[in-house]
């Protein structure tokens, strides 16, 4: 399983120098969210399923 903790690993006597970390951690799926392209798609679908939803209820 992935350690997905922010402590440091415990130093082994057999352990060889670990190459720098990198930099910068990746991003997550919470920042993709917060992009405004992706929330204007996603409000734009979201309008479109809401009026089909709204036309199958009161037109048909």
């Amino acid at each position: 399983m992935l350690d997905t903790s922010r402590e440091p690993a415990p130093a082994s006597a057999e352990s060889v120098p670990a190459a720098d970390p990198p930099a910068e951690e990746p991003r997550g799926c919470l920042f993709a969210l917060s992009q405004p392209p992706l929330m204007i798609f996603l409000t734009v679908i979201g309008a479109l399923l809401l009026m089909a939803a709204l036309h199958d209820l009161y037109v048909l």
